[in-house]
């Protein structure tokens, strides 16, 4: 339960737990906030490739900060917390852990502290379904779900938000990308790491959530080294797609690739509707 006393500065700092972020981040919510403000926010926020530590053979420690540079608008500086501990599942405990920590830009102050799993899982949803928005058939009736991982609820919801024409959803089944078909990556942050073949790389018109992308994507790191595409063959980013200058999907019949790395400005801008929208409330 989330509680704010005092003012904007001299603020009594938060927490925010995973069911409020749930209660305030619902997808239509958090998907209209980023579509709306994404690409002006990008022009004023610093957001530095992720920190990546290893702090074990198996355990990874990441950090993802942003901070804004705009003190009226967006008045944050705000870091996110990972760790991945992937043999947790012998413990019947989650891999991943994480926690925001939001501040005052103008003070350091901190303002608030919040779940960053819920944060994660429904900004990632958001991103991909935003994407589809513009890259997905408009009409589009079957969604396909591959894997069923904790994110996977997340992704089919937020999906429906944005293409609520969508009447069969189907969990996993391993077939040749058809035409027409639209792709959503959004597990891997590694050079080491891939969820797709040099095939599909190859076959669609590749869009990412930002640059970063290019050097953490395994599918597309692996598809440089190899020759399959060059940089330069990256269609565009999330960002060029919401103010449109970019082209999405241009035919019912090509297959488009959206690549999410995740991106510590969506975090912020997710962490500002959150602490804003409970600012607000009675």
């Amino acid at each position: 339960m989330a509680t704010v006393t005092g003012n904007l500065m001299n603020p009594t700092p938060i927490f925010i737990d995973a069911a409020t972020i749930k209660s305030v981040l619902p997808y239509k919510s958090l998907i209209n906030h980023l579509q709306t403000s994404l690409s002006s926010a990008t022009s004023v926020i610093e957001s530095p490739i992720r920190h990546s530590h290893p702090t074990s053979s198996s355990s990874t420690l990441l950090l993802m900060p942003a901070w804004s540079l705009s003190s009226t608008t967006l008045p944050y500086i705000g870091v996110k917390l990972v760790t991945t501990h992937p043999n947790n599942s012998s413990l019947n405990l989650p891999g991943v852990h994480a926690s925001y920590v939001l501040f005052h830009s103008l003070t350091g102050q901190t303002l608030a502290s919040m779940d960053g799993t819920e944060i994660t899982v429904r900004r990632t949803a958001c991103v991909s379904a935003l994407a589809s928005h513009y890259l997905s058939h408009l009409n589009s009736q079957v969604l396909l779900m591959i894997g069923a991982g904790s994110l996977a609820p997340h992704l089919i919801k937020a999906h429906l938000t944005t293409r609520p024409s969508i009447n069969r959803v189907m969990i996993w089944n391993r077939t040749w990308l058809k035409a027409g078909a639209h792709l959503d990556l959004v597990g891997s942050y590694k050079p080491s790491m891939r969820e797709c073949d040099d095939e599909a790389v190859k076959r669609g018109r590749v869009f990412v959530d930002n640059e970063a992308a290019l050097v953490e994507a395994g599918e597309l790191v692996g598809a440089f080294e190899r020759g399959v595409m060059k940089k330069e063959e990256i269609e565009g980013d999330l960002v060029e797609l919401t103010k449109g200058v970019k082209i999405g999907r241009k035919d019912e019949k090509e297959i488009t690739l959206f690549v999410s790395v995740g991106s510590a400005v969506v975090d912020l801008l997710s962490a500002q509707l959150a602490y804003e929208t409970i600012r607000v409330k009675p």
